[in-house]
């Protein structure tokens, strides 16, 4: 399976499109988060699209690039690294740590999203994390069949391409790779990599 941008996100209206241009696997680009925000921010912090409604009790820690037309409820702690695109609600008591969610997507409520890429038009439902930290603290591995990929990353999350469903309370265990218009049913422990229109129960 090819591991590019184009095997999981169409990028054409993501406005940070460029922070892709130069990975040749999809997971390389949480290396460039930091470097990428930091240079776009300077020393606002901060940066909030026109139109992004931030409820009373929301805490944006930053640096962080929030597009346009947003909601991020009460209680959602976003923290540094983060970049989301436009029209992305974050809900109730939701933490996102080093991550990009592109345009359309909606993160429930009650969801850890950390050392991520979600993909436009995705919505995660309550309670749904990523864990981004294998328990020896090693390397994480993408595992596609017999091949055993290095991404020399300790910290990394998923990759959930455009299109996707994950029910409440799923967990998307490090290095998962989730195609286009994927479907995680609730309570399900997700490891390794699926293809496009694949439903996970």
């Amino acid at each position: 399976m090819v591991f590019d941008k184009n095997t999981y996100f169409d990028l054409t209206s993501f406005e940070h499109k460029d922070l892709f241009m130069h990975a040749e696997h999809v997971w390389e680009v949480l290396g460039e988060i930091v470097q990428y925000v930091e240079k776009k921010v300077g020393d606002q912090k901060v940066l909030i699209g026109q139109g992004t409604i931030i409820e009373e009790g929301a805490f944006i820690k930053g640096p962080a690039i929030i597009g346009k037309n947003c909601f991020i409820a009460h209680g959602a702690y976003v923290r540094e690294n983060v970049i989301l695109g436009d029209n992305v609600t974050i809900g109730h008591a939701s933490e996102i740590k080093n991550s990009i969610i592109l345009n359309n997507t909606a993160v429930a409520h009650f969801n850890y999203i950390g050392d991520s890429i979600i993909g436009q038009q995705v919505n995660i439902g309550g309670g749904a994390k990523t864990a981004n930290l294998r328990l020896d603290q090693k390397s994480v591995h993408v595992r596609n069949g017999d091949d055993v990929i290095d991404t020399g990353l300790v910290k990394f999350g998923a990759i959930v391409g455009d299109g996707c469903k994950i029910g409440i309370n799923a967990v998307l265990n490090p290095g998962a790779m989730l195609g286009k218009k994927s479907v995680v049913y609730p309570l399900v422990s997700v490891v390794g990599v699926y293809e496009q229109d694949t439903i996970i129960r």
